[in-house]
Order: structure tokens, then C-alpha cells, then sequence
């Protein structure tokens, strides 16, 4: 059974999570102090650090999700689906469930405008960037199916797809309909598939 009293357990976690992240929209991300949220947590500041390493870590809390859904998308696919096509799916798939990896999810601005406006927030977001790109590209190194340039492909790829989430928080920051911001966001990764599959790709 997971603990659930204040050091540890699932629970406590996402209250911390959830608390953190009420103050930090409702307050901006530097007004924020960990102290303040394990008060309001009802627990410690050192058990906020024991469930998040890193103060921008309670608000940017999806990395370990998007490095399991890079493995799975490589190594969970089904004979004579190639690399690249899986993550297409995976890809896609984020966007018609309008997961929050996909900056599709409804609500979503609030916690845009709060990361554009901490440098910290968005210097954390690049190194996230940055280790989802390593994962990757090991990932492909130790596939025995895949004999293409894996550290090209993934560096293309986790620079594309950030393209494509920055553009689409823009447009939802300026008011833009959700719908067709949507649609645009879903065109805009085709193309970037599409490049991949003619420019970093093997020919076969």
C-alpha cells in the first residue's frame, strides 16, 4: 500500500503538485515560495524537495511522461513500423486526446503565460528539451531495427515538435480560436513528419 502521511505516497505528491500549481497561476512563478506551498501542502519544504527535486519541476512536471512515451513509441512498436512512424502515432494521438503534452488541453493559457513569464520556467523547459533529445537518440542507438542517424532524427525531431507547441501557446495566449489553432497545430506536425521522412530518414 503507498504511503500516504506527509513524506511520501502518490497522493501527497499531487496535492503538492496541485497546490503548487494554483499559486503559481493565480501568482506568477517567482512570487512563489516552496516554503509557501508546503504550508499550504500541509507538509515540509524538504518533502516538497523529496517529491521535486527542483522548484520548476511542481509546475513543469510532465518530462518523465514525454521520456516514457519517446521509449514506448521505439520500443513497444509493432514489427514493420519504423521509428518514425511510430512517433507519428504517438504524436497524433496526444493531439486527438488534447493531452496536456500536446498544448492542446482545455485550460491550457493560464499555465502558458505563466511559463513565458519566468525565465527560470522557460530555461527549465530547454533542459527538459534537451534531455528528452538524449533519451531519444539513445533509444534509437540500441535499436537493432533502426540504422538511420538517431542523434539527427532526434535532434530534429524534439526541435520540430517544440516549434510547433511554442506557435500553438502563442496563438492561444492572443485569443486565437482553439479550433482552428488545433487544426493548424496537427497540419504543422504533418509537415514536420513529412520532412522528417524525406531529409533525416534512410532510403530504402
Amino acid at each position: 500500500m503507498p504511503r500516504t502521511g506527509e513524506r511520501g505516497g502518490p497522493r501527497t505528491r499531487a496535492k503538492i503538485s496541485q497546490v503548487a500549481t494554483r499559486l503559481f497561476l493565480e501568482r506568477g512563478f517567482d512570487a512563489v515560495t516552496v516554503a509557501e506551498i508546503g504550508r499550504e501542502a500541509g507538509v515540509s519544504s524538504v518533502t516538497v524537495f523529496n517529491h521535486f527535486p527542483r522548484k520548476e519541476d511542481l509546475l513543469l512536471d510532465r518530462g518523465d511522461d514525454a521520456m516514457e512515451l519517446l521509449r514506448s513509441a521505439v520500443r513497444d512498436r509493432a514489427a514493420g513500423v519504423d521509428v518514425l512512424e511510430s512517433l507519428r502515432a504517438a504524436t497524433l494521438r496526444l493531439v486527438d486526446d488534447r493531452h496536456a503534452l500536446s498544448g492542446l488541453k482545455d485550460g491550457s493559457v493560464p499555465f502558458f503565460r505563466t511559463v513565458a513569464a519566468s525565465p527560470a520556467l522557460i530555461a527549465r523547459a530547454r533542459e527538459i528539451a534537451a534531455d528528452l533529445q538524449r533519451v531519444l537518440a539513445e533509444e534509437l542507438e540500441h535499436d537493432p531495427a533502426f540504422d538511420g542517424d538517431g542523434p539527427l532524427l532526434a535532434a530534429f525531431f524534439i526541435a520540430g515538435y517544440g516549434s510547433v507547441m511554442v506557435e500553438t501557446a502563442r496563438r492561444l495566449i492572443a485569443g486565437d480560436p482553439p479550433a482552428p489553432v488545433a487544426d493548424d497545430h496537427r497540419a504543422r506536425l504533418e509537415r514536420l513528419f513529412a520532412a522528417l521522412r524525406d531529409g533525416v530518414m534512410p532510403r530504402t
